[in-house]
Protein backbone atom coordinates (compact mmCIF):
# COMPACT_ATOMS: atom_id res chain seq x y z
CA UNK A 1 0.00 0.00 0.00
CA UNK A 2 1.55 3.33 -1.04
CA UNK A 3 1.53 6.54 1.02
CA UNK A 4 -1.42 8.08 -0.80
CA UNK A 5 -3.52 4.99 -0.09
CA UNK A 6 -2.52 5.21 3.58
CA UNK A 7 -3.72 8.81 3.62
CA UNK A 8 -7.03 7.81 2.05
CA UNK A 9 -7.55 5.12 4.69
CA UNK A 10 -6.61 7.55 7.46
CA UNK A 11 -9.06 10.18 6.22
CA UNK A 12 -11.80 7.57 5.97
CA UNK A 13 -11.13 6.31 9.52
CA UNK A 14 -11.00 9.80 11.04
CA UNK A 15 -14.07 10.90 9.11
CA UNK A 16 -15.99 7.89 10.44
CA UNK A 17 -14.92 8.70 14.02
CA UNK A 18 -16.02 12.33 13.62
CA UNK A 19 -19.39 11.32 12.19
CA UNK A 20 -20.00 8.85 15.02
CA UNK A 21 -19.19 11.50 17.60
CA UNK A 22 -21.43 14.03 15.90
CA UNK A 23 -24.33 11.58 15.71
CA UNK A 24 -24.00 10.65 19.38
CA UNK A 25 -24.07 14.34 20.33
CA UNK A 26 -26.99 14.96 18.01
CA UNK A 27 -29.00 12.07 19.45
CA UNK A 28 -29.78 13.91 22.70
CA UNK A 29 -30.69 17.05 20.76
CA UNK A 30 -32.88 15.03 18.39
CA UNK A 31 -34.84 13.63 21.31
CA UNK A 32 -35.79 17.13 22.46
CA UNK A 33 -36.40 18.41 18.96
CA UNK A 34 -38.55 15.48 17.84
CA UNK A 35 -40.59 15.72 21.00
CA UNK A 36 -41.15 19.44 20.39
CA UNK A 37 -42.07 18.93 16.74
CA UNK A 38 -44.40 16.05 17.59
CA UNK A 39 -46.19 18.24 20.14
CA UNK A 40 -46.44 21.19 17.76
CA UNK A 41 -47.61 18.83 15.02
CA UNK A 42 -50.37 17.55 17.28
CA UNK A 43 -51.44 21.07 18.23
CA UNK A 44 -51.49 22.25 14.60
CA UNK A 45 -53.27 19.10 13.43
CA UNK A 46 -56.08 19.37 15.96
CA UNK A 47 -56.67 23.04 15.23
CA UNK A 48 -56.21 23.03 11.46
CA UNK A 49 -58.00 19.75 10.71
CA UNK A 50 -60.80 19.90 13.24
CA UNK A 51 -60.68 23.44 14.60
CA UNK A 52 -61.49 26.87 13.28
CA UNK A 53 -58.21 27.91 11.67
CA UNK A 54 -58.55 29.31 8.17
CA UNK A 55 -56.74 28.02 5.07
CA UNK A 56 -53.86 30.49 5.36
CA UNK A 57 -53.48 30.08 9.12
CA UNK A 58 -50.17 28.19 8.98
CA UNK A 59 -48.57 30.82 6.75
CA UNK A 60 -49.72 33.62 9.08
CA UNK A 61 -48.54 31.78 12.20
CA UNK A 62 -45.16 31.15 10.63
CA UNK A 63 -44.80 34.82 9.67
CA UNK A 64 -45.77 35.97 13.15
CA UNK A 65 -43.30 33.55 14.77
CA UNK A 66 -40.51 35.07 12.67
CA UNK A 67 -41.40 38.52 14.02
CA UNK A 68 -41.67 37.32 17.61
CA UNK A 69 -38.36 35.42 17.43
CA UNK A 70 -36.12 37.16 14.84
CA UNK A 71 -33.65 34.75 13.22
CA UNK A 72 -35.76 31.70 14.10
CA UNK A 73 -35.05 28.84 11.67
CA UNK A 74 -36.99 25.69 10.96
CA UNK A 75 -40.47 27.14 11.36
CA UNK A 76 -41.45 28.07 7.85
CA UNK A 77 -44.96 27.21 6.73
CA UNK A 78 -43.59 24.12 4.99
CA UNK A 79 -41.75 23.02 8.13
CA UNK A 80 -44.84 23.44 10.29
CA UNK A 81 -46.85 21.36 7.82
CA UNK A 82 -44.13 18.69 8.02
CA UNK A 83 -44.50 18.71 11.81
CA UNK A 84 -48.22 18.14 11.36
CA UNK A 85 -47.54 15.25 9.01
CA UNK A 86 -44.92 13.85 11.42
CA UNK A 87 -47.50 13.77 14.22
CA UNK A 88 -50.34 12.42 12.09
CA UNK A 89 -48.30 9.62 10.53
CA UNK A 90 -46.72 8.36 13.76
CA UNK A 91 -49.84 8.92 15.84
CA UNK A 92 -51.49 6.23 13.69
CA UNK A 93 -49.19 3.51 14.97
CA UNK A 94 -48.81 4.47 18.63
CA UNK A 95 -50.73 2.69 21.33
CA UNK A 96 -51.32 5.78 23.45
CA UNK A 97 -53.65 7.09 26.08
CA UNK A 98 -55.54 10.39 25.61
CA UNK A 99 -53.03 13.18 25.01
CA UNK A 100 -52.03 15.53 27.80
CA UNK A 101 -52.65 19.26 27.53
CA UNK A 102 -48.93 20.04 27.29
CA UNK A 103 -47.90 21.46 23.92
CA UNK A 104 -44.20 20.80 24.41
CA UNK A 105 -43.47 17.22 25.40
CA UNK A 106 -39.75 17.59 26.10
CA UNK A 107 -39.72 16.49 29.71
CA UNK A 108 -41.84 13.36 29.62
CA UNK A 109 -41.95 12.50 25.92
CA UNK A 110 -45.44 11.42 26.88
CA UNK A 111 -46.58 10.03 23.57
CA UNK A 112 -43.17 8.99 22.29
CA UNK A 113 -41.58 6.88 25.00
CA UNK A 114 -44.17 5.61 27.45
CA UNK A 115 -46.35 3.85 24.89
CA UNK A 116 -44.77 1.32 22.57
CA UNK A 117 -45.94 1.33 18.95
CA UNK A 118 -47.64 -1.54 17.19
CA UNK A 119 -44.65 -2.73 15.17
CA UNK A 120 -42.56 -5.37 16.96
CA UNK A 121 -39.29 -4.20 15.42
CA UNK A 122 -39.65 -0.58 16.53
CA UNK A 123 -36.51 0.74 18.23
CA UNK A 124 -36.80 4.05 20.08
CA UNK A 125 -33.03 4.50 20.14
CA UNK A 126 -33.01 4.40 16.33
CA UNK A 127 -36.04 6.66 16.06
CA UNK A 128 -34.62 9.36 18.32
CA UNK A 129 -31.09 9.27 16.92
CA UNK A 130 -31.91 10.65 13.47
CA UNK A 131 -32.90 14.20 12.62
CA UNK A 132 -36.26 15.62 11.69
CA UNK A 133 -35.18 16.16 8.06
CA UNK A 134 -34.44 12.43 7.81
CA UNK A 135 -37.86 11.60 9.23
CA UNK A 136 -39.48 13.99 6.76
CA UNK A 137 -37.74 12.30 3.81
CA UNK A 138 -38.73 8.83 5.02
CA UNK A 139 -42.37 9.75 5.62
CA UNK A 140 -42.61 11.35 2.18
CA UNK A 141 -41.11 8.43 0.24
CA UNK A 142 -41.85 5.30 2.30
CA UNK A 143 -45.50 4.57 3.02
CA UNK A 144 -45.34 1.14 4.68
CA UNK A 145 -44.51 1.04 8.42
CA UNK A 146 -41.91 -1.70 8.16
CA UNK A 147 -40.31 0.11 5.23
CA UNK A 148 -40.07 3.29 7.31
CA UNK A 149 -38.57 1.42 10.24
CA UNK A 150 -36.02 -0.15 7.89
CA UNK A 151 -34.79 3.24 6.67
CA UNK A 152 -34.78 4.68 10.20
CA UNK A 153 -32.63 1.77 11.38
CA UNK A 154 -30.24 2.07 8.43
CA UNK A 155 -29.85 5.83 8.98
CA UNK A 156 -29.16 5.24 12.67
CA UNK A 157 -26.48 2.57 12.28
CA UNK A 158 -24.93 3.66 8.96
CA UNK A 159 -24.84 7.40 9.74
CA UNK A 160 -26.40 8.31 6.40
CA UNK A 161 -26.63 11.95 5.45
CA UNK A 162 -29.97 13.25 4.22
CA UNK A 163 -28.66 13.07 0.66
CA UNK A 164 -27.45 9.49 0.99
CA UNK A 165 -30.87 8.59 2.40
CA UNK A 166 -32.51 10.23 -0.62
CA UNK A 167 -30.37 8.12 -2.95
CA UNK A 168 -31.40 4.88 -1.26
CA UNK A 169 -35.05 5.90 -1.12
CA UNK A 170 -34.94 6.68 -4.83
CA UNK A 171 -33.22 3.35 -5.52
CA UNK A 172 -35.92 1.61 -3.42
CA UNK A 173 -33.36 -0.23 -1.29
CA UNK A 174 -36.02 -1.71 0.97
CA UNK A 175 -37.62 -3.74 -1.82
CA UNK A 176 -34.30 -4.75 -3.33
CA UNK A 177 -32.60 -5.87 -0.16
CA UNK A 178 -31.78 -9.53 0.37
CA UNK A 179 -31.59 -11.31 3.69
CA UNK A 180 -27.83 -11.82 3.39
CA UNK A 181 -26.23 -10.13 6.44
CA UNK A 182 -23.83 -7.56 4.97
CA UNK A 183 -22.35 -4.08 5.26
CA UNK A 184 -22.61 -3.19 1.56
CA UNK A 185 -24.54 0.08 1.98
CA UNK A 186 -21.93 1.27 4.46
CA UNK A 187 -18.75 -0.02 2.80
CA UNK A 188 -19.68 0.73 -0.83
CA UNK A 189 -20.14 4.51 -1.11
CA UNK A 190 -21.74 4.30 -4.56
CA UNK A 191 -25.47 3.70 -4.11
CA UNK A 192 -25.97 1.82 -7.37
CA UNK A 193 -23.01 -0.46 -6.65
CA UNK A 194 -24.38 -1.27 -3.18
CA UNK A 195 -27.79 -2.13 -4.62
CA UNK A 196 -26.17 -4.40 -7.23
CA UNK A 197 -24.14 -6.16 -4.55
CA UNK A 198 -27.24 -6.76 -2.42
CA UNK A 199 -29.01 -8.27 -5.42
CA UNK A 200 -26.05 -10.46 -6.37
CA UNK A 201 -25.89 -12.69 -3.30
CA UNK A 202 -28.37 -14.94 -1.51
CA UNK A 203 -28.38 -15.78 2.17
CA UNK A 204 -28.26 -19.53 1.53
CA UNK A 205 -26.98 -21.72 -1.30
CA UNK A 206 -27.88 -25.32 -2.10
CA UNK A 207 -24.67 -27.24 -2.82
CA UNK A 208 -26.09 -30.66 -3.60
CA UNK A 209 -22.73 -32.06 -4.73
CA UNK A 210 -21.21 -31.96 -1.22
CA UNK A 211 -21.11 -35.19 0.77
CA UNK A 212 -22.38 -34.21 4.20
CA UNK A 213 -21.63 -37.60 5.75
CA UNK A 214 -17.98 -37.22 4.81
CA UNK A 215 -17.84 -33.76 6.37
CA UNK A 216 -19.27 -34.77 9.70
CA UNK A 217 -16.43 -37.22 10.33
CA UNK A 218 -13.54 -34.81 9.67
CA UNK A 219 -11.81 -32.01 11.56
CA UNK A 220 -12.83 -28.46 10.69
CA UNK A 221 -9.82 -27.51 8.53
CA UNK A 222 -10.03 -30.81 6.65
CA UNK A 223 -13.74 -30.28 6.12
CA UNK A 224 -13.05 -26.94 4.48
CA UNK A 225 -10.62 -28.58 2.05
CA UNK A 226 -13.23 -31.22 1.25
CA UNK A 227 -15.80 -28.51 0.50
CA UNK A 228 -13.31 -26.57 -1.60
CA UNK A 229 -12.35 -29.69 -3.57
CA UNK A 230 -16.02 -30.49 -4.23
CA UNK A 231 -16.70 -26.93 -5.41
CA UNK A 232 -13.67 -26.85 -7.72
CA UNK A 233 -14.64 -30.24 -9.15
CA UNK A 234 -18.16 -28.94 -9.73
CA UNK A 235 -17.32 -25.31 -10.44
CA UNK A 236 -19.85 -25.00 -13.26
CA UNK A 237 -22.65 -26.13 -10.95
CA UNK A 238 -21.39 -23.79 -8.25
CA UNK A 239 -21.40 -20.80 -10.60
CA UNK A 240 -24.91 -21.71 -11.77
CA UNK A 241 -25.94 -21.65 -8.11
CA UNK A 242 -23.99 -18.49 -7.29
CA UNK A 243 -25.01 -16.47 -10.35
CA UNK A 244 -24.41 -16.25 -14.09
CA UNK A 245 -22.19 -13.16 -13.93
CA UNK A 246 -19.47 -14.93 -11.93
CA UNK A 247 -16.23 -16.13 -13.53
CA UNK A 248 -13.95 -18.49 -11.62
CA UNK A 249 -10.35 -17.26 -11.23
CA UNK A 250 -8.91 -19.92 -8.94
CA UNK A 251 -8.79 -21.65 -5.59
CA UNK A 252 -6.15 -21.17 -2.86
CA UNK A 253 -5.31 -17.92 -4.65
CA UNK A 254 -1.94 -16.76 -3.33
CA UNK A 255 -1.15 -13.16 -2.37
CA UNK A 256 2.06 -12.05 -0.70
CA UNK A 257 2.16 -8.93 1.50
CA UNK A 258 5.38 -7.82 3.25
CA UNK A 259 6.77 -11.33 3.00
CA UNK A 260 3.63 -12.95 4.42
CA UNK A 261 1.67 -15.40 2.27
CA UNK A 262 -2.12 -15.51 2.20
CA UNK A 263 -4.33 -17.99 0.38
CA UNK A 264 -7.92 -17.15 -0.55
CA UNK A 265 -10.12 -20.24 -0.73
CA UNK A 266 -12.00 -19.22 -3.89
CA UNK A 267 -11.63 -16.13 -6.05
CA UNK A 268 -14.19 -15.03 -8.63
CA UNK A 269 -14.82 -12.00 -10.80
CA UNK A 270 -18.33 -10.64 -11.20
CA UNK A 271 -18.96 -8.83 -14.48
CA UNK A 272 -22.09 -7.02 -13.30
CA UNK A 273 -20.36 -5.71 -10.19
CA UNK A 274 -17.02 -5.26 -11.97
CA UNK A 275 -15.45 -6.58 -8.78
CA UNK A 276 -13.28 -9.39 -7.52
CA UNK A 277 -15.22 -11.62 -5.14
CA UNK A 278 -13.34 -13.59 -2.48
CA UNK A 279 -15.18 -16.56 -0.96
CA UNK A 280 -13.98 -18.08 2.30
CA UNK A 281 -15.32 -21.54 3.11
CA UNK A 282 -16.10 -22.53 6.69
CA UNK A 283 -17.44 -25.95 7.60
CA UNK A 284 -18.94 -24.96 10.95
CA UNK A 285 -20.85 -22.09 12.53
CA UNK A 286 -19.92 -18.47 11.84
CA UNK A 287 -17.27 -16.90 14.08
CA UNK A 288 -16.54 -13.18 14.25
CA UNK A 289 -12.81 -13.85 13.74
CA UNK A 290 -13.58 -14.89 10.16
CA UNK A 291 -14.40 -11.27 9.30
CA UNK A 292 -10.97 -10.00 10.33
CA UNK A 293 -9.29 -12.59 8.14
CA UNK A 294 -11.50 -11.77 5.16
CA UNK A 295 -11.02 -8.02 5.69
CA UNK A 296 -7.25 -8.53 5.37
CA UNK A 297 -7.68 -10.54 2.18
CA UNK A 298 -9.83 -7.79 0.65
CA UNK A 299 -7.24 -5.14 1.55
CA UNK A 300 -4.57 -7.22 -0.18
CA UNK A 301 -6.74 -7.77 -3.27
CA UNK A 302 -7.51 -4.06 -3.57
CA UNK A 303 -3.85 -3.09 -3.15
CA UNK A 304 -2.12 -5.71 -5.31
CA UNK A 305 -4.62 -7.45 -7.60
CA UNK A 306 -7.52 -5.13 -8.42
CA UNK A 307 -7.24 -3.20 -11.69
CA UNK A 308 -7.64 0.62 -11.67
CA UNK A 309 -10.97 0.47 -13.52
CA UNK A 310 -12.46 -2.16 -11.19
CA UNK A 311 -14.69 -1.56 -8.18
CA UNK A 312 -13.64 -2.51 -4.62
CA UNK A 313 -13.33 -6.23 -3.96
CA UNK A 314 -16.18 -7.96 -2.13
CA UNK A 315 -15.88 -10.81 0.35
CA UNK A 316 -18.34 -13.59 1.18
CA UNK A 317 -18.02 -16.03 4.06
CA UNK A 318 -19.81 -19.28 3.22
CA UNK A 319 -20.43 -21.27 6.39
CA UNK A 320 -22.62 -24.12 7.60
CA UNK A 321 -24.76 -22.07 9.97
CA UNK A 322 -25.01 -18.60 11.52
CA UNK A 323 -26.94 -16.43 13.96
CA UNK A 324 -28.06 -13.71 11.55
CA UNK A 325 -28.60 -11.02 14.20
CA UNK A 326 -25.12 -11.60 15.59
CA UNK A 327 -23.57 -11.51 12.10
CA UNK A 328 -25.28 -8.19 11.32
CA UNK A 329 -23.82 -6.79 14.54
CA UNK A 330 -20.33 -8.18 13.88
CA UNK A 331 -20.00 -7.01 10.27
CA UNK A 332 -21.27 -3.45 10.60
CA UNK A 333 -18.02 -1.79 11.74
CA UNK A 334 -15.79 -3.19 8.98
CA UNK A 335 -14.93 -0.86 6.11
CA UNK A 336 -14.51 -3.55 3.45
CA UNK A 337 -17.72 -4.84 1.77
CA UNK A 338 -18.51 -8.26 3.20
CA UNK A 339 -21.45 -10.59 3.62
CA UNK A 340 -22.10 -13.94 5.24
CA UNK A 341 -24.14 -16.76 3.69
CA UNK A 342 -24.82 -20.38 4.59
CA UNK A 343 -24.82 -23.47 2.42
CA UNK A 344 -26.90 -26.59 2.55
CA UNK A 345 -26.61 -29.94 0.81
CA UNK A 346 -29.63 -31.80 -0.50
CA UNK A 347 -29.16 -34.44 2.22
CA UNK A 348 -29.83 -31.76 4.85
CA UNK A 349 -33.13 -30.69 3.35
CA UNK A 350 -36.40 -32.11 4.72
CA UNK A 351 -37.35 -35.33 2.94
CA UNK A 352 -40.55 -33.87 1.53
CA UNK A 353 -38.54 -31.09 -0.15
CA UNK A 354 -35.87 -33.46 -1.47
CA UNK A 355 -38.58 -35.55 -3.12
CA UNK A 356 -40.06 -32.42 -4.66
CA UNK A 357 -36.76 -31.48 -6.32
CA UNK A 358 -36.37 -32.79 -9.89
CA UNK A 359 -33.45 -35.08 -10.67
CA UNK A 360 -30.78 -32.89 -12.28
CA UNK A 361 -30.03 -35.38 -15.10
CA UNK A 362 -33.71 -35.76 -15.91
CA UNK A 363 -34.08 -31.99 -15.91
CA UNK A 364 -31.19 -31.66 -18.39
CA UNK A 365 -32.90 -34.20 -20.71
CA UNK A 366 -36.14 -32.24 -20.59
CA UNK A 367 -34.32 -28.99 -21.36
Amino acid sequence: MDISQNYIEAVKTIKEAILRSQYRAAASINKEQLSLYYGIGRYVSENSRKGFWGKSAIEQISSMLQKELPGLKGFSATSIRNMRIFYEEWNKVLNHQPAADDLILNEKLLLMTTHQPVADEFDWADFLSIGFSHHTEIIAKAKDLNERLFYIHECAIRYWSKYTLRDYLKADLYHHQGTLPNNFTQALPDTKQAIKAIRSFKDEYLLDFINIEELDEQEEDINERVIEKAIVANVKKFIMTFGQDFSFIGNQYRIEVAGEEMFIDLLFFNRELNSLVAVELKSGKFRSSYLGQLNTYLSALDSYVRKPHENPSIGIILCREMNQTFVEFAVRDYNKPMGVATYRASEEMPERLRKALPDIDELKKLL
